[in-house]
């Protein structure tokens, strides 16, 4: 009987046997090192559940729950007077049928009804809002976040950057969290919380579509955060906030055609309704430097009527009799290139840097007047309070 053939069996063997004694000889001199923790599963398992829970946050509750309550509904009226006679409606006159035209029990006033939002800003009962939500208001009213409601009155406002603060005699009210703006990024997650149509608060999603967005309305001073959270009538001096529940903005505009949301709306940076916000409730209003000149960006029209061919800077368009600049030397026909020596590109830098001045700060002024390169000083003054 022929005896079975092992060879490969031992060389296995051997092999297997080098292996081990190979790689003891390696761990001795350092060459390799184990890590005992490879086969620790408790990391493991604290991880799986870190991930399940987070997969199984889809939402953002947390940061709604944090902000809802400092946002704030806001009625106004307008009251006026009775209509003329030949312009009294049908119904008003089978009223006067009935009750006859000089009963007192008779409405001796027309209410005009309007709505929006507000932030809740101070404890105290401080509240953020656009100016064009109570222009011309005879009563504003404030329902908060628990239903209570408040008679409001105006402090102050501000129509250059569309804003207004408004107080309440309660105590002890939520605020909200101020978010760093610089950190803001397009693509940022945001949502809209504000009364829409004064149905009642409403929260709505988007994404940060652009940032320093300018000349979309009517304001003076613009640096707008575009987003397509859905902003619609009665939204407008809401909160835009992030998904900590801080807030970035005030929702303040749209762009559309019909008058309702389609896709694009703006709010004002929180920093810039915060400075705004702190000097009308220091003072009443806010403090501006002026100059006292207008001007437009230079196209290529405005090169040639001044007869050059490339320029940085802005054209001076006009300049307001006994203003800074006027007593400064400043002309018609003059091109603004440097204030205190900073470079001057649009007449957004000039409006900035001119409104960050205070009263009485001396800015050095650099240009060109006919072909001439020119130097000249002025004294600031306080801005004209506007009104729209």
């Amino acid at each position: 009987m022929q005896k079975p053939n092992h060879s490969f069996l031992y060389f296995f063997a051997w092999l297997v046997i080098g292996v081990f004694f190979g790689l003891l000889i390696l761990l001795y001199r350092g060459d390799i090192s184990l890590d005992l923790n490879l086969f620790d599963t408790s990391d493991i398992a604290i991880q799986d559940s870190a991930n399940t829970t987070a997969f199984s946050h889809r939402g953002f509750s947390d940061a709604v729950i944090k902000a809802a309550p400092a946002v704030v509904s806001i009625q106004t009226i307008i009251w006026s007077e009775a209509v003329d006679e030949t312009e009294i409606p049908a119904q008003e006159k089978i009223t006067q049928l009935f009750l006859g035209k000089n009963s007192p029990h008779r409405p001796k006033k027309q209410a005009e009804t309007g709505s929006g939002s507000g932030v809740i800003i101070q404890s105290n009962g401080y509240i953020l809002t656009n100016y064009h939500v109570i222009r011309q208001r005879d009563e504003i009213h404030v329902r908060l976040n628990d239903d209570k409601l408040a008679r409001a009155e105006l402090i102050g406002s501000d129509p250059d950057t569309d804003l207004a603060i408004l107080k309440i005699d309660l105590d002890n009210l939520p605020t909200l969290t101020i978010a760093d703006v610089s950190q803001m990024k397009v693509g940022d997650i945001v949502l809209a919380i504000g009364d829409p149509f004064a149905i009642g608060q409403t929260v709505t999603q988007g994404i940060i579509s652009a940032t320093g967005r300018t000349r979309v309305s009517q304001n003076t001073y613009e640096n707008f955060i575009q987003t397509d959270a859905a902003i619609n009538p009665g939204n407008s001096g809401g909160a835009l906030i992030n998904t900590r529940g801080e807030i970035v903005g005030i929702n303040s505009n749209i762009f559309s055609s019909t008058g309702n949301f389609q896709g694009i709306s703006f709010a004002i940076p929180i920093d810039l309704a915060q400075q705004v916000a702190e000097e009308i409730i220091q003072y009443g209003y806010v403090v501006r430097g002026w100059l006292g000149v207008e001007g437009q960006e230079l196209t290529s029209q405005a090169l040639r009527a001044v007869e050059l061919d490339s320029m940085h800077g802005i054209l001076i368009t006009d300049v307001d009799n006994g203003g800074p600049g006027d007593l400064a030397g400043l002309q018609r026909g003059d091109i603004i290139t440097r204030i205190n020596r900073q470079e001057i590109t649009s007449t957004n830098d000039i409006l900035n840097m001119i409104a960050a001045g205070r009263p009485g700060d001396e800015f050095l002024i650099e240009g060109i007047r006919q072909r001439q390169s020119f130097m000249t000083k002025a004294v600031l003054g306080q801005r004209p309070l506007m009104s729209r």
